[in-house]
C-alpha cells in the first residue's frame, strides 16, 4: 500500500508520496512513488504512482519514451516536446495502456488486477499549472478549483486534515504543511504506509524547483510537527466538554429532542406472541 498526494494551488504545487511497497510481520519493502521530470526555464512536472509496482514500474520507465502521434500535425510526441501538460497526460495515458497491451492478459491469467492509479502534474512553458488523475485504462480527470488535491492509495486518514485547510488560496507553506499532516495521519493509522517520504515544492512560473527533499525518521521538522500535532490534538480534544446529560451545566445539551429526525424507539418487552 501506499500514499500519495498533490495539491494545485494559485501560488504552485505540492507533491507528498511515501515509500512502503508491501508490509508484514517479517516483510517490509520500500519505493520511490515519486519522478520529477524537469527542464529547467522551460518545464516542470512530477509523477507520483500506487499500485501493482511491476506495472507503476513499467509505465514510469515506459513514459520517457513513449510516444503519441499528433493528429493535427502528425508530429510524433513525448513528455519532454509536447506543448502542454493535457498533452503529456495524454502520453502517461498511453503508457498505461501500452503496458496493460503487453502484460494484462498474462497478470489476468495469473490472478493479478492491473491495478494503477497515477498523479502527474506541473507546468510547460506557454500555459498555466494543471494537474491530472490517470487511472489505469489511461483515462484521467483533472484538478479544478472545487477538487485543488488530489490522493491515491491510502488516502481516508489523511483527507479530512486536507478538506479543512485546503483552498486554491492556501499559499504554499501553510499546504506543505498540510500535506505532510496528512502524511502524519495516515502513518499513525496504518501501518502499510511508511518512511522514508518524498516531497517536491513547486512555485507558479518557475519552471524549476529547489524545493525536493527525501524526509525520513532524522528529520527536525517533521518530527516536530509529529509531536506537535499529537499534543494540539490533544488539549483541543480536552478544551471540549464532555456530553452533559442533565442539562444543567451546559449551554449546548446533548439531551434534547431532534428538530428534524424522529426520536429512536426503545423496545422495552417483546411482542405479544413471541418466545421469551
Amino acid at each position: 500500500m501506499t500514499y500519495c498526494v498533490a495539491i494545485k494551488l494559485h501560488a504552485g504545487l505540492v507533491f507528498l508520496s511515501d515509500s512502503r511497497t508491501n508490509a508484514g510481520l517479517d516483510q517490509i519493502g520500500s519505493s520511490r512513488k515519486m519522478m520529477v521530470y524537469e527542464n529547467p526555464g522551460e518545464r516542470f512536472m512530477v509523477l507520483l504512482s500506487a499500485g501493482n509496482l511491476s506495472i507503476t514500474q513499467s509505465v514510469r520507465e515506459l513514459l520517457e519514451s513513449q510516444q503519441l502521434r499528433d493528429e493535427a500535425t502528425g508530429e510524433l510526441l513525448t513528455i519532454w516536446n509536447v506543448r502542454s501538460m493535457f498533452d503529456a497526460a495524454r502520453v502517461l495515458g498511453a503508457a498505461v495502456r501500452h503496458v496493460y497491451e503487453r502484460d494484462g492478459a498474462a497478470l489476468s491469467r495469473s490472478g493479478v488486477d492491473f491495478n494503477i492509479s497515477l498523479l502527474l502534474g506541473g507546468q510547460i512553458q506557454g500555459e498555466s499549472m494543471r494537474l491530472f488523475q490517470v487511472y489505469s485504462a489511461g483515462n484521467f480527470i483533472e484538478a479544478t478549483n472545487e477538487t485543488p488535491y488530489f490522493q491515491i492509495g491510502e488516502l481516508k486518514y489523511g483527507k479530512p486534515v486536507l478538506d479543512r485547510v485546503i483552498t486554491p488560496c492556501t499559499p504554499l507553506g501553510e499546504a506543505t504543511k498540510c500535506a505532510l499532516l496528512s502524511m502524519d495521519s495516515t502513518l499513525k493509522s496504518n501501518l502499510s504506509v511508511g518512511l522514508p517520504l518524498d516531497l517536491a515544492v513547486y512555485e507558479n512560473n518557475s519552471f524549476t524547483s529547489d524545493k525536493v527533499i527525501c524526509i525520513d525518521t532524522s528529520n527536525p521538522y517533521f518530527r516536530m510537527l509529529h509531536d506537535s500535532w499529537d499534543e494540539k490534538l490533544r488539549q483541543v480534544f480536552d478544551s471540549i466538554e464532555d456530553p452533559d446529560w442533565s442539562g444543567a451545566n451546559s449551554m449546548a445539551s446533548i439531551l434534547v429532542q431532534p428538530g428534524q429526525a424522529q426520536a429512536l424507539r426503545v423496545c422495552s418487552r417483546p411482542p405479544r406472541g413471541t418466545p421469551v
